[in-house]
């Protein structure tokens, strides 16, 4: 089993974010019209990321069931999780997915990933595996749910706050979830804290807009 060191490194931080699997509650948890806002990668202020490469396909940084775009100076690397059951993969899962690809921002000078978790085919639809990654990550609320479209695929965006008790601070945080025929792809943005979220959410909202199945 191999880690590799952009998860190996990161400490007792990182470790008890993902470490937090108890489960939460999202029910009830509203549910916005489909997101039928312009496509843009751009920020609240405007900030347009800029495409760097593209992840998924076959031969590139991280092979996975869908394509999509990263920001520019964004480095992609694949997350080797290990066999079911192994205290590495039982870290880097949460709820029905497991991370297997993360983009760093720090060459971009941000401190903070943008991961892909994928999981094993199953009936479950986009939001039902959203719903689920959301309630396995202790301390997750008010969460808000919406529907978008995208490259022929059908997707469920969710944003909400995460209070960390390690670090006694709440932040915002957001994902998205498409289903695909080779299993459920959710991506997920967090951060340092919530100035790092918004900076970086154009990264995200490029994957988010340029996000095709393979």
């Amino acid at each position: 089993m191999q880690v590799r060191a952009g998860i190996a490194g990161r400490g007792a931080v990182y470790v008890a974010l993902l470490a937090g699997v108890l489960t939460g509650c999202s029910e009830g948890a509203p549910e916005e019209p489909e997101d039928k806002r312009p496509s843009a990668s751009a920020s609240a202020d405007g900030t347009v990321a800029t495409k760097g490469g593209t992840i998924g396909a076959k031969g590139s940084s991280c092979e996975l069931p869908v394509t999509f775009d990263i920001a520019e100076e964004w480095t992609a690397e694949t997350v080797d999780v290990g066999p079911a059951g192994d205290v590495a993969e039982e870290l880097l899962r949460q709820g029905p997915v497991a991370v297997t690809c993360e983009i760093d921002a720090k060459p971009a000078g941000n401190i903070g990933y943008l991961r892909v978790w994928t999981g094993e085919p199953a009936k479950d639809d986009a939001r039902a595996v959203l719903e689920a990654f959301v309630e396995a990550q202790a301390g997750a609320s008010k969460e808000t749910y919406r529907t978008f479209k995208t490259g022929g695929l059908d997707g469920v965006e969710v944003e909400y706050l995460y209070t960390s008790e390690l670090l006694d601070e709440t932040k915002k945080e957001r994902a998205l979830a498409v289903v695909t025929s080779d299993g459920p792809v959710v991506v997920h943005l967090g951060g340092l804290d919530t100035e790092e979220h918004e900076e970086m959410l154009p990264a995200y909202q490029l994957a988010k807009r340029t996000l095709r199945g393979n």
